[in-house]
């Protein structure tokens, strides 16, 4: 079991693929592919049948980088890792850290898959899956990618805690270009797993991440905010981002690209009163007019302010 997030959606614990059901996929693209290629190639062959030889070879050649290359890398960009044979066995490529590739990670896994899957007829590949633990081929290693399995049972994987509410979009503006992927991935394990651990354990790793983090984004943490709960609000925001970059449009007010409410596992801060400078009066609002012989409408008794509810992490001792 691979403890992953998906970008556009928060379900960790997904299975990484294995060499029997990454098999099927590749060879189903394969047919597919091969399929498609020597359709063309026969129309090419009609269509060039006046060139010179130079000219057929050129045309040969480029359907095969075309088609058995190109689409393939086009098909898994567009689709975020999803081909026609992983789309029906249940498969798809994220990064290490459990996002969608982009351009860069799919033309990294096609080009070195020519070499151990078309070239050696996916000898190379077969050895690579079977001796890497997560069952990954060299054009994984590479790209810093991983096969998972999509269709695991519903209801026992853990979700990212989503940030309070008094912070959800406090961090629109963040630069989070530079967050190595690991360090998103530590993270999101540990806001997964922050109930499960010792409180002081807990608070000093919550500590280094919030420090880690703030250093690569360049910007200090919030005085005030505690660090477990700086952690999810960027953690929330970069998903944000990925689902509206994923889907082309924003995620809706007020849910999470997890589907939950904002705040939901933590505590919400009640509004903050209204600042008042030393000397000034606050005026008070106008009472209500009365009717003739009515009586004045009784004014209910001021609650003393509430203070901030706990958000669930404890201090370092």
């Amino acid at each position: 079991m691979s403890e992953l997030v998906t970008g556009e959606a928060v379900a960790l614990e997904l299975r990484p693929a294995k060499l029997p059901s990454r098999a099927l996929a590749v060879l189903l693209d394969l047919v597919v592919a091969m399929v498609v290629y020597l359709v063309v190639t026969l129309l090419l062959a009609l269509a060039t049948a006046g060139l010179d030889e130079a000219a057929q070879m050129a045309m040969a050649v480029a359907s095969f980088l075309l088609l058995l290359v190109g689409v393939p890398i086009a098909v898994e960009t567009l689709s975020h890792g999803r081909s026609l044979g992983k789309l029906a066995f249940g498969l798809r490529v994220v990064r290490d850290d459990g996002g969608p590739i982009r351009f860069r990670h799919a033309l990294v896994r096609g080009a070195v898959g020519v070499v151990e899957i078309l070239m050696t007829f996916g000898v190379v590949a077969c050895i690579a899956s079977l001796v890497s633990a997560r069952g990954r081929r060299l054009g994984d290693v590479f790209a810093g990618t991983l096969v998972v399995r999509e269709r695991v049972p519903a209801g026992r994987s853990p979700f990212v805690p989503p940030p309070p509410p008094w912070l959800a979009g406090q961090f629109s503006g963040l630069d989070l270009s530079a967050v190595p992927d690991g360090l998103w991935l530590a993270i999101r394990q540990y806001l997964t797993r922050m109930g499960q651990l010792d409180p002081q354990v807990g608070a000093a790793m919550a500590e280094r991440l919030a420090s880690d983090l703030a250093a690569r984004t360049g910007t200090p943490t919030p005085y005030g905010v505690p660090p477990g709960a700086y952690l999810a609000a960027v953690v929330h925001e970069r998903q944000t981002r990925e689902a509206r970059r994923a889907f082309g449009g924003a995620t809706g007010p007020g849910v999470t690209p997890s589907g939950q409410a904002p705040g939901a596992g933590w505590s919400a801060a009640p509004p903050a009163a209204p600042a008042t400078m030393p000397g000034v009066p606050v005026a008070s609002p106008p009472a209500s007019p009365t009717a003739p012989g009515a009586s004045a409408p009784v004014e209910a008794p001021r609650q003393p302010p509430a203070e901030r509810p706990s958000t669930g992490f404890a201090p370092p001792a």
